[in-house]
C-alpha cells in the first residue's frame, strides 16, 4: 500500500522524492560539517641549485631542486568536538618531490616499503590537560629546536641533515643487521604514542614507540623528549634513544641544546647537537658534534636575511669534518608565498661523510671547498 502511494506521488510530482532526498542529504551534511572541521593544506617548493664542485676534479652542476626552503607536502587534518572539554583530531601528511612528482624517499628500515603518508598518519585526543597522539608522527626532539636552530631546520643548508643522517645508518638496515622499524631519520616515528602540553612558558613533548617484539619491551623501541622555553629568550633541549630490533642496544643516542636571543630586528641563535651511533653489538661507530650559530636580520617588514656558521665533526673519525657558511634572504611576497635565495660555502675534509653534511644531497665534494647557490619559490595553501 505504501509503495503504491509512493508510485502515485512519483507519477504526479516526479521531482518530489528527489527533492526530499536532497534535503535530507543537505541536512546530514550540515550536521556533519558542524561537528567535524576538515582542512586540506600543503606546501609546494621548487627552485634551481648551482653547485661549483661535484667531485675533487671540480666539475660543476646546475639542477632543479625540490624543497629548498621547506618540504613539499600535501596534508589533511581535522578535529571534532567530543564534548566535556574533549576534542578529537587527526593528521595525514605525505611528502613529495616537486621536480618529478614522486613520493620523497623514506628513511625507514629496508624491506619495510615507502610510506604513502610518510610524515604523519595519526589521530588523537586533546583538552586542558594537553594532548595524546597515536600513530606515525613528528618526534618532540626536533620540534623543540626549531626556534633555536640557526636556519630553523630549513630543507637546504641547515643541520636538519646532520640530524637526519646521524639517525639513519644505525637503524635502516635489512633484517638481521642494525635496524629499528619505528624510526625514520630521527624525525618521524611509527607505532608511537606522544603526550604534549604547555605549562606556562614551557612547551614539551614525550614520545614512546613500543617495539612490538615478543618477550621484550625494549627491542625495536624508541623514546624521545623535547622542551622549549619561550620568554625574553628561547631555550630548547632534547634527547632521544633508538634501540635495535634484535638486541635492544641503543643504536642511536641523540641530544641537543639551543638558545635564541631576540634584540630588535635581530635574533641571535646557537644550537648544539650530539649524535652517538653504535652497531647492534654495542660497538661504537660515530660520535658527531654539530654546532650552529647564526643571526636573523629582519631588514624590511617583508625581508629576512640570515647568516649562519656550522661546524660538524665526528670525534670517532676525526677526518669526518665539515665547516659551512650560509647566507640567505627570504622575501615574503605575501603570508603564503616566499621567494628565497641561499648560498653555502662548504669546506669538507677528505674523510667527510653525510653525517657532517648540511646539504640535502650529502657532501658536495670531499677534500675540497664548494660553493652552492639555491634560489626558488615556496607556496603554501
Amino acid at each position: 500500500m505504501i509503495q503504491h502511494r509512493l508510485n502515485r506521488l512519483d507519477a504526479r510530482w516526479p521531482h518530489l522524492r528527489k527533492g526530499c532526498a536532497l534535503a535530507v542529504l543537505s541536512a546530514l551534511s550540515a550536521q556533519a560539517g558542524a561537528e567535524t572541521n576538515v582542512a586540506v593544506y600543503g606546501i609546494i617548493d621548487a627552485g634551481l641549485l648551482y653547485q661549483s664542485k661535484t667531485d675533487p676534479n671540480g666539475k660543476s652542476k646546475t639542477s632543479m631542486e625540490t624543497s629548498g626552503l621547506r618540504q613539499s607536502v600535501l596534508g589533511f587534518k581535522g578535529d571534532r568536538d567530543l564534548g566535556q572539554g574533549l576534542e578529537g583530531f587527526f593528521n595525514l601528511e605525505l611528502h613529495y618531490d616537486t621536480n618529478n612528482g614522486k613520493l620523497h624517499g623514506s628513511g625507514d628500515a629496508q624491506d619495510t616499503g615507502t610510506p604513502f603518508f610518510r610524515r604523519q598518519a595519526n589521530l588523537g585526543l586533546r583538552g586542558d590537560w594537553g594532548s595524546l597522539t597515536f600513530g606515525r608522527q613528528y618526534g618532540p626532539a626536533l620540534l623543540a629546536h626549531i626556534g633555536t636552530e640557526p636556519r630553523a631546520f630549513k630543507e637546504q643548508f641547515s643541520n636538519l641533515y646532520a640530524w637526519a643522517y646521524n639517525q639513519y645508518a644505525a637503524t635502516s638496515g635489512p633484517v638481521g643487521t642494525d635496524r629499528n622499524t619505528n624510526n625514520d631519520v630521527g624525525i618521524f616515528f611509527s607505532n608511537a604514542i606522544q603526550y604534549r602540553n604547555t605549562v606556562g612558558p614551557v612547551n614539551f613533548g614525550i614520545l614512546w614507540a613500543p617495539g612490538g617484539q615478543s618477550g621484550s619491551t625494549q627491542k625495536n623501541s624508541a623514546w624521545a623528549a623535547g622542551a622549549t622555553y619561550t620568554g625574553p629568550v628561547i631555550l630548547s633541549a632534547s634527547y632521544q634513544v633508538i634501540k635495535d630490533e634484535a638486541t635492544a642496544n641503543a643504536n642511536v643516542r641523540h641530544g641537543g641544546l639551543g638558545i635564541a636571543v631576540p634584540l630588535g630586528d635581530f635574533t641571535f641563535k646557537a644550537n648544539y647537537l650530539n649524535a652517538r651511533n653504535e652497531a647492534s653489538t654495542g660497538a661504537k661507530v660515530s660520535n658527531v658534534n654539530g654546532l650552529g650559530v647564526g643571526v636573523d636580520w629582519r631588514w624590511r617588514p617583508d625581508h629576512t636575511a640570515t647568516l649562519a656558521y656550522y661546524d660538524n665533526k665526528d670525534k670517532q673519525n676525526g677526518r669526518d669534518h665539515t665547516r659551512n657558511i650560509v647566507l640567505s634572504n627570504d622575501y615574503a611576497l605575501r603570508k603564503d608565498t616566499t621567494l628565497y635565495v641561499q648560498a653555502a660555502i662548504v669546506n669538507a675534509e677528505d674523510g667527510a661523510t653525510i653525517k657532517t653534511s648540511i646539504v640535502a644531497a650529502g657532501i658536495p665534494a670531499v677534500g675540497t671547498t664548494s660553493t652552492l647557490v639555491n634560489a626558488g619559490i615556496n607556496f603554501t595553501f
